[in-house]
Order: structure tokens, then C-alpha cells, then sequence
């Protein structure tokens, strides 16, 4: 009933998420945050008049950026790695949206991140920032769930390149 009232008010959710790589131990790595036994990537929810890009710069700098405003990082956002559809008022996310569906209620977008050389992060307690490997990630969606287990499928038209600093 709530849900529906507020599909009326507000139409479609819109929702964001980020896969951002690191590299470490000579292995691509994608940092996810963690609460309790759950895994997540960083992103959340859009506002009504705010776009996927600020919605996603927002979330990110809530979740990730130190307190401190000289050290603010500069969120560059990529490529959309993949868009998903809730058709109806359940958990189910499909990377398609059904024929039978004219009016889904939640749309989500995963958007690549890159960082700059250097990052300073700051999470809030309850959370835990995780590098979790991506040899790790591939078909261990009962750990980390569909779509997370899904992020190596989604990065895997790119090439990815490593430079050994000297």
C-alpha cells in the first residue's frame, strides 16, 4: 500500500550503484562495503529531481569521503556497466525489463569509477570498505549475491592494464 502511494507520488524509482576496481597484489580488485554478513557496492537511491550522476557523486561522498573538507576526492564516473529493472514490488532484479512490463517500479544503474592514483576513504562504523578480489567474485553469488556475483561478467569487455610504478 505505502509502496504503491508512493510510486503514484513520485513514479519509477531510480536507483545507482559503483564498481570500483583497485589493483592490488598485481590482481584487479573491486571495493564493496560490508554490514554484518551482507555485501554491497557503494550507491543508493536517486531523489526525485536529481540525476543518476549527482545522485551517484552524492551517495559516494556520503559513504566514502573523509569528514575533512580539504581532502574531498574528485568522484570521475565511468562507463554504465549494466542497468537492471524491478518489474514489480519484490527483490527480484532483472538485467532486462520484461515485454509484459509498461510500468516497472525501480530502475538501477551500475556505473564504473575511476580513481586517481592516490584515494583517502572514510567509512562510517557500521560499515566495513572491503577489497574483494575478482577471481572471488565470479559464481559465488551465494556470498555475495547475483549481482555483485555478476560485476566480473559486467567489467569484462574492458582490458584492463596495470603499471608497476617504479
Amino acid at each position: 500500500q505505502r509502496l504503491n502511494l508512493k510510486y503514484d507520488a513520485e513514479g519509477m524509482q531510480r536507483s545507482v550503484s559503483a564498481v570500483i576496481l583497485v589493483h592490488q597484489r598485481n590482481h584487479p580488485h573491486v571495493l564493496l562495503l560490508q554490514s554484518g554478513n551482507s555485501f554491497r557496492m557503494p550507491g543508493g537511491k536517486c531523489r526525485p529531481d536529481e540525476d543518476e550522476i549527482s545522485c551517484l557523486k552524492r551517495k559516494l561522498s556520503r559513504k566514502l569521503a573523509p569528514p575533512d573538507t580539504h581532502v574531498q576526492p574528485v568522484w570521475e564516473i565511468g562507463q554504465t556497466l549494466a542497468v537492471y529493472w524491478r518489474p514489480h514490488y519484490e527483490q527480484s532484479l532483472y538485467p532486462y525489463l520484461p515485454p509484459h512490463v509498461t510500468k516497472p517500479k525501480e530502475c538501477l544503474k551500475i556505473f564504473s569509477i575511476i580513481l586517481p592514483e592516490k584515494s583517502i576513504f572514510a567509512v562510517p562504523r557500521n560499515l566495513k570498505l572491503l577489497a574483494i578480489p575478482l577471481f572471488e567474485l565470479q559464481g559465488n553469488p551465494k556470498r555475495y549475491g547475483n549481482l555483485i556475483a555478476s560485476v566480473p561478467q559486467f567489467i569484462s569487455r574492458f582490458s584492463i592494464n596495470y603499471l608497476n610504478p617504479t
